[in-house]
């Protein structure tokens, strides 16, 4: 039987572990480096003349960005978003503009933005005023910096850091030196002292165009093309095509006007460029602006698609609250029959046969079961509804996008099984109180099955659960929380209505020497879960980290059997098994938790790795296109992926239609796709989308069928 300290464990390490998942959601404040998948970013500082008044002090933020990834300019283009500083300094340091360096062109399709790949720094300059007053006790510039930035591909995903530095205040500092140095040779240089606007250059109003004529280039850029860059955003066309000229020592291009513009400045401010140096003119604009269009709040490609999201969920904003309850009621109840939940049908059928004999413990035993699939339920919930309002992008499942997470789950399975399987009892090696605990408290022991059953239920999102779970995440958080609710009265209530009624009792065989075999089989379904988080923890760590988790799981058995022996051989082996439990700890531990690039798709795939971009560009060009958004931790989600979506039928009629598979993959955290769920009304996978030009797109079912995809094909 699953005993009670095996559950109370399970508990222990399951809030210890989403404690560290909380925790790693908000950035260490004290610290000078934040490290994401993407981008590398470092507060610097460098004070060549110490800190004091009318002395010069720069700080700055590097981002050193991941390969194909880029972050964006004061003026990001045709889409993105600037990097944002805000700073908390002490009295009398005040900090100034970002010294934006040399941006570059960065094309997307018909689009272009202007930003940063590889690494740049973005310096600040501190002015020191007397009234900044060091004290003895904390002689140090004290500097805190709280940024964001927008990092993107092919998709975006905003990311933010809060930074720390101290810079000594009564001696030198000049470690980032050549830093700094770099990113000053490339900031852009005035073309002449801002005193004022270059009289000789300007900006002329031509039609639905600029036409600027510069005077005063350097000499040795005469006859290069240069490059363009406007300062103030959404005037131009930025990725449209333009036309340049030299004529004598000036400077003339004519740049189409955007047919967004939101500005009309009276002085443009310009960057020019060639050879990787840039000068900056402030040109006069002559002539009158064109009445401008009303602002798009998005890109209008990006708009489409949204308005497109929009459309393939009309019922959602309809949905009233009961019909949610109802729906997360129903999608309870099928939770119990999806292919994560079968191994917690061991636990809850070894509860059955204990009880067989036993009607008031049964109906006890039903309700303590409710009881912790109801609080767990409601516990999970408010987790991912106060994270969510802390600014974490997260949906339902996300405990398991901790490898953390995942590996406390393995061992806690493994114990299980080692359990059910007779290796050991908690009798032979604890106190005598402890030992019988589960007989003093079975109510406790059942409460704790609950809790089992939800940790490992979670992740999976039966039918009619996915609209209610969307809509949960927009209602208050009283109303959120009875959505939760009710998905764990659905959920319980079968077992909880089995316990209860007579028939299902007589049912059940006498107590007998066939419940210690049945207690055995049952322990191989719980190996069958321990086999599956390993697999998952191998998807998001790596081999190693899957190889390193087996290595500890083969270490915690060893530790659980010596210490099930008897005599001094047990301390023996018991201290010799703890000792290579801790040193494997310590060891391969980093590897568990580290987490990998998501594999690529390999080439001739017929599926390809989804980014919204991707699906934009698709249905734009007139392809249909089916998205299967899936984690390697949803069972369903590989279950349908193993039979209708391997279906020869199904693949020929993808092929027939020129269907384009796109797979958004799950497993690790992606605000990308995590938005992209929001957006359909859905908060967890799996979820199954047709775009098609045209039309809305169209959700299919969770548990997918061979004939429900061919029919929504068939209306391609």
């Amino acid at each position: 039987m699953v005993m009670i300290r095996t559950r109370l464990l399970f508990a222990s390490l399951l809030l210890a572990s989403q404690a560290l998942l909380t925790g790693a959601a908000a950035q260490n404040t004290s610290q000078t480096v934040v490290q994401t998948e993407r981008v590398r970013a470092e507060l610097m500082a460098h004070a060549p003349q110490g800190v004091a008044p009318g002395r010069q002090v720069w700080v700055g933020l590097q981002l050193a960005h991941q390969s194909e990834w880029h972050t964006y300019w004061k003026n990001s283009g045709d889409s993105g978003l600037p990097t944002v500083l805000e700073w908390t300094l002490p009295p009398g340091v005040e900090a100034g503009d970002i010294a934006w360096p040399l941006p570059k062109k960065i094309p997307i399709g018909t689009l272009a933005n202007y930003g940063y790949e590889g690494t740049v720094l973005l310096p600040v300059p501190l002015t020191i005023t007397p009234a900044f007053k060091p004290s003895l006790l904390a002689a140090d510039l004290e500097v805190k910096l709280k940024a964001s930035w927008l990092v993107c591909k092919k998709e975006c995903i905003p990311e933010e850091g809060s930074f720390t530095l101290k810079i000594p205040a009564r001696s030198t500092t000049a470690l980032n030196g050549q830093a700094f140095a770099t990113a000053s040779a490339a900031q852009p240089r005035p073309l002449l002292p801002a005193t004022g606007v270059i009289p000789e250059s300007h900006v002329r109003i031509d039609g639905n165009a600029l036409a600027l004529s510069v005077q005063g280039l350097p000499l040795a850029l005469r006859g290069k093309t240069l490059d363009f860059f406007p300062e103030t955003p959404e005037v131009i066309e930025t990725g449209a095509q333009w036309t340049q000229e030299w004529k004598g020592s000036e400077w003339r291009a004519r740049v189409p006007l955007s047919a967004q513009r939101s500005n009309s400045p009276a002085v443009l401010p310009v960057v020019l460029a060639a050879d990787r140096q840039g000068w900056r003119a402030e040109l006069k604009v002559l002539g009158a602006w064109p009445a401008a269009v009303a602002v798009a709040a998005v890109p209008p490609a990006l708009d489409a698609a949204l308005r497109s999201n929009a459309a393939s969920q009309p019922s959602t904003p309809s949905l009233t609250l009961a019909a949610a309850l109802l729906g997360a009621l129903l999608g309870g109840l099928l939770l119990n029959l999806m292919p994560c939940v079968f191994p917690v049908l061991a636990i809850k059928v070894v509860g059955f046969s204990r009880h067989a004999d036993d009607r008031r413990g049964h109906r006890i035993a039903g309700l303590a079961y409710s009881a912790g699939v109801l609080a767990s339920f409601l516990a999970l919930g408010a987790l991912m509804l106060a994270l969510r309002a802390a600014g974490e992008q997260l949906g339902w499942g996300f405990q398991l996008q901790s490898p953390l997470v995942v590996a406390v789950l393995a061992a806690l399975f493994t114990l299980i099984g080692l359990n059910l399987a007779g290796l050991f009892e908690f009798g032979s090696f604890l106190p005598s109180g402890l030992a019988s605990l589960e007989a003093r408290h079975p109510v406790a022991n059942a409460f704790l099955s609950g809790v089992l059953a939800v940790a490992i239920a979670s992740p999976c999102t039966a039918p009619f659960m996915g609209a209610s779970l969307g809509l949960a995440i927009a209602l208050p958080a009283a109303q959120a929380l009875l959505v939760f609710a009710a998905i764990g009265a659905g959920m319980a209530l079968p077992y909880l209505a089995a316990s209860w009624a007579p028939a299902v009792a007589r049912l059940l065989p006498r107590p007998g020497a066939w419940m210690d075999i049945f207690r055995k089989l049952m322990a191989f379904p719980m190996f069958a879960t321990v086999a599956w988080l390993v697999w998952v923890l191998g998807q998001q760590s790596g081999i190693d980290g899957a190889g390193a988790l087996l290595a500890l799981l083969v270490a915690l058995s060893m530790l659980v059997w010596a210490l099930s022996l008897r005599g001094r051989t047990r301390s023996v082996l018991a201290t010799l098994a703890a000792v290579c439990l801790a040193a494997l700890g310590w060891a391969v531990g980093p590897s568990i938790a580290a987490t990998q690039p998501p594999q690529q798709l390999a080439a001739g795939d017929a599926w390809q790795v989804w980014t919204p971009a991707r699906v934009e560009q698709l249905v734009a060009a007139g392809q249909p296109v089916f998205v299967d958004f899936t984690a390697a931790w949803c069972v369903t989600c590989q279950y349908n992926k193993k039979t209708t979506l391997a279906n020869g039928a199904v693949l020929a009629d993808f092929k027939a239609k020129n269907v384009a598979l796109l797979r958004a993959d799950w497993t690790r955290r992606d605000p990308a796709i995590t938005a992209a769920l929001g957006q359909l009304g859905r908060n967890g996978v799996p979820v199954y989308v047709v775009y098609n030009k045209g039309s809305a797109p169209a959700v299919l079912s969770e548990v997918l069928g061979v004939e429900e995809v061919r029919s929504a094909i068939a209306k391609l």
